[in-house]
């Protein structure tokens, strides 16, 4: 079973950054596939950003937009999610989430096509 632990969230205003990281423990594979998604009151989960296992192919959702970069240290199997010029839009719990790929360079941007989820982090954008 492999759990994810995110860290990183809070409170900032708008224009400011964060730096999420999502560790995953008991014996995940460095080739997993992750994903960071958000969920803010009232809506529905929506996909962030996702990267392959190799750590070279990502995936970002359109309202992105630059503004977040997502990376991985294979090595000590953590992802991060760099966001800056944030929103009070961007207010959302985060999430981080893997799953074991079809193949290596596999990216996902689905939530249902992922097997692991962590408990979120709150980031609150104070405008």
């Amino acid at each position: 079973q492999v759990q994810l632990h995110e860290s990183g969230g809070g409170l900032v205003q708008a224009g400011g950054s964060l730096r999420l990281s999502c560790v995953a423990s008991g014996r995940p594979s460095s080739s997993y596939a992750m994903g960071w998604f958000r969920q803010a009151p009232g809506k529905e989960r929506e996909f962030v950003a996702s990267i392959d296992g190799t750590g070279r192919y990502i995936y970002n959702a359109d309202f992105v937009q630059g503004r977040f970069i997502i990376d991985s240290d294979s090595a000590d199997n953590i992802v991060y999610l760099q966001m800056n010029s944030l929103k009070p839009g961007d207010t959302a719990v985060y999430y981080c989430a893997a799953r074991n790929p079809h193949f290596q360079t596999a990216v996902y941007r689905e939530a249902t096509e992922y097997e692991y989820w962590g408990q979120g982090t709150q980031v609150t954008v104070d405008s």
